[in-house]
Formats: C-alpha cells, structure tokens, sequence
C-alpha cells in the first residue's frame, strides 16, 4: 500500500529518494512520480508501476541550468531558450552527455529535461539531483491532478505520494532541439511563439 506523506516530511522523502523509492508528488503541470536518475532499478520499477514500454525513456528534471548543462548539450540558442521561459512548463529535448547512461534513455542519444516552476520540487531536485519524473498515472490513462488520482491508479505500485494537487493541470509544451529547426513534439501552455520570441531576444 502506498503511504502518504506530507511536504514537511521532506527530509524523509530526500533520504527516501536517495535510497530508490518512487515518490509521487504535484508540480507546476500535472502530477508526476519520480526516482533519482542515478538508480536503473528505480527506473525499472517505475515503468513497471506504470505500464511503460521499456522502449521508451522517462524525461529528466533538473534544479536549474547548472544541473542541465552537467547531463546534456546546450547551444547558444537552448540558453536562450532555458534563461527566458524556465523554470516553468516547457521540456526540451537535447544531446544527452555520457555522465546519463544509454540504458536510462533506451538506447537513445537524447533526453527530455524540464525545470519545474514548484518550489517543493525543485527543494528536491537540490538535494537529490536530477530526477526522472513523468506523469503519476498508468500508461495510456488520464493524468492525475490530485492524491486521490494518484492511489486511484498507483496505490500499491509506488512507494509514496506527497499531499497536494497539481497547479495548471496542463501537460508541459515539449519541443525537440536536436534538429537545425526546433521542432513542437506537444504544446502546451508556451506556445511556438513563445519560443521563438525567446530565440529572437
């Protein structure tokens, strides 16, 4: 059975991160679970827990710029991009660095990387370091905005989940920075004429 926590029990939860549990917790988006990046048998327990396709990766959330540039490649333009509209709901896909190992991403060369607009999160991240953090529901299932959602669909298939509801309810924009041109893979709420306004500046 999944136990509830409480974001004054955050020193628990940072040791229990460290240590491979999964921890469900709201953000600035929707709901997300997450492990340390560091740990593949965390990995593979969360997508056990959800159902994933082992083909495909968990994207990444960092504390800020500092930790994005220790996992993965930045030119001048995703700078930009990261000064003017993170933290917030935007996951860009990037070159990841070999310090993330290709068993974590599938095989793939790339990684998603978000920073979060959530204080309690990005405490977290602080502490723990990057995490592998995706929406907090089955595969294929709606997502959760609240803990009750959460155990609806994850009670007993993740360790923990923090109290709390989700801000925008809105899944973040993803856009893929790999490509000469940026490419919109999903959008949410920053628009492609968000991005590229930030481009521009």
């Amino acid at each position: 059975m999944t136990r509830i926590l409480k974001q004054s029990d955050i020193n628990f939860i940072i040791s229990e991160l460290k240590a491979g549990r999964i921890v469900a917790f709201a953000t600035d988006t929707v709901f997300g679970v997450g492990v340390i990046y560091n740990n593949y048998q965390a990995v593979k327990r969360l997508k056990a827990a959800k159902g994933r396709d082992e083909n495909k990766p968990f994207p990444l959330m960092v504390y800020n710029s500092s930790q994005m540039h220790q996992v993965a490649f930045l030119n001048e333009r995703e700078e930009r991009i990261v000064d003017k509209l993170t933290p917030g709901p935007l996951t860009l896909v990037l070159k990841k660095k070999d310090v993330i190992n290709s068993e974590f991403t599938s095989g793939k060369d790339t990684i998603a990387i978000r920073i979060p607009n959530d204080q309690f999160v990005l405490e977290l991240l602080k502490q723990t370091g990057p995490m592998f953090v995706t929406s907090a529901n089955i595969s294929n299932m709606p997502s959760a905005n609240n803990t009750k959602e959460v155990l609806a669909q994850l009670d007993g298939k993740i360790d923990y989940v923090v109290d709390g509801e989700s801000r925008s309810h809105i899944a973040s924009t993803i856009i893929d920075c790999t490509k000469k041109d940026i490419v919109l893979l999903r959008e949410g709420e920053i628009s492609i004429e968000d991005i590229k306004q930030a481009i521009a500046c």
